[in-house]
């Protein structure tokens, strides 16, 4: 009898040129057809993405950036350019897909999520900003629609297939694992020198440079805090960090029987996206099977909350709820881009986002639209407060 191929899962790839968005198109070329790629997205690097267009067969692309998708609308023939955030809706709601891959750096990433949950598409999340920022309305979004919310952050995979395999009532804690970042052990005395290049140097993954920055301040830590809450239901206080500098333990979880279930592996970000793709499904990953034995040892440690404070403001604003974990993440990123454009320290960084976090009221999130003032508050305040520590 002839073989039967499994009709391929359309899939569109926001954020293709970055780190997620290539690994996922590496995982998609693996994958026999199952995976088909039918648009992809990028910010402004419209060179690399009509590369990604032509190797892949895709014949719609967006581009954030107005400017890059006019060169991009002049260089390349092949297919449709879209433009700004109009088309990166278009791009989602009009490409008949299956799923989403949002792999967009920051909250620009917020509107991409809700188009896609809007329209009843499940997503893969590598996005944390979208819950972060918004996470209540969004869960209740993809709640009405039925649309599914599958993380790719490999810390929120590894829960996600351990709560899986677990009756509801059963799981008493979760424990997300950070690696510590390039400046584990460090005083706050010896942040103070610490330059930029030596903070994108992440010991494990390989980031881009808003992420790799939250991985140094452990910020990253605090918004996956906040991620783990709204996707699997969770109260902040049975919610824990440990740091573990070998990035073999994923995550893990504490179950009310006195057990505890972890997920191992080599850290490749292959594992977790493939794994979002595929879902339910699992496929061959070409990555070497865990040694446990050559690994040797897997430590851990509690973060240092004195020296990395970030990692406190972000679960005490995701406590506080409404507007505030907005309002952290707005004047995160504007302090993040400040010290990589030389304007701010790096110890400067958990300063400027809880001196916003001081001045701007919290506000019940009762719409997106209160998370756009939120959002546009928060960024003027904190780049007024650069600005002050600049001059001085």
């Amino acid at each position: 009898m002839p073989t039967i191929r499994p009709v391929a899962r359309r899939l569109v790839i926001l954020g293709s040129t970055g780190s997620i968005g290539t690994q996922a198109l590496d995982v998609v070329a693996r994958s026999g057809g199952e995976l088909e790629p039918v648009a992809l997205s990028a910010d402004s690097d419209w060179r690399a993405l009509v590369r990604q267009a032509e190797d892949h067969g895709v014949r719609r692309i967006a581009l954030a950036s107005p400017d890059a998708a006019a060169q991009a609308s002049e260089a390349w023939t092949g297919g449709e350019v879209l433009a700004g955030p109009d088309g990166l809706v278009e791009l989602v709601t009009e490409s008949g897909c299956d799923i989403v891959l949002n792999a967009i750096v920051g909250s620009a990433g917020l509107l991409a999520t809700v188009a896609t949950l809007g329209e009843g598409i499940d997503l893969a999340l590598a996005n944390k900003e979208s819950l972060v920022v918004g996470g209540e309305l969004v869960m209740q979004l993809a709640e009405a629609t039925g649309a599914q919310i599958v993380p790719v952050d490999s810390e929120h995979s590894a829960l996600h297939q351990l709560i899986a395999a677990e009756r509801p009532g059963t799981i008493e804690r979760l424990v997300l694992t950070a690696s510590g970042g390039p400046f584990r052990g460090y005083t706050h005395r010896q942040l103070e020198q610490v330059t930029a290049e030596q903070a994108l140097a992440h010991p494990t993954w390989t980031m881009g440079g808003k992420i790799t920055i939250d991985s140094a301040t452990l910020m990253n830590k605090g918004l996956e805090v906040i991620e783990a809450h709204h996707l699997f239901g969770t109260r902040y206080e049975q919610i824990d960090v440990v740091v573990h500098p070998q990035s073999i333990v994923h995550s893990f979880v504490q179950l009310c029987d006195g057990a505890s279930l972890a997920h191992l592996g080599y850290p490749d970000m292959r594992v977790p996206i493939s794994y979002a793709l595929h879902h339910p499904g699992r496929v061959d990953v070409p990555v070497d099977p865990l040694d446990l034995v050559a690994v040797g040892a897997l430590t851990f440690e509690p973060p240092d909350l004195d020296a990395f404070p970030c990692l406190r403001l972000a679960r005490e604003a995701g406590m506080t709820g409404g507007t505030a974990p907005c309002t952290l993440n707005a004047a995160n990123e504007v302090a993040v881009h400040a010290f990589l454009s030389g304007r701010l320290a790096f110890v400067a960084i958990p300063a400027v986002i809880e001196e916003t976090l001081s001045l701007i009221e919290v506000s019940r999130l009762h719409s997106f639209d209160a998370l756009t003032e939120a959002d546009a508050q928060a960024r003027t305040f904190a780049a007024e407060l650069v600005a002050r520590r600049a001059a001085a």
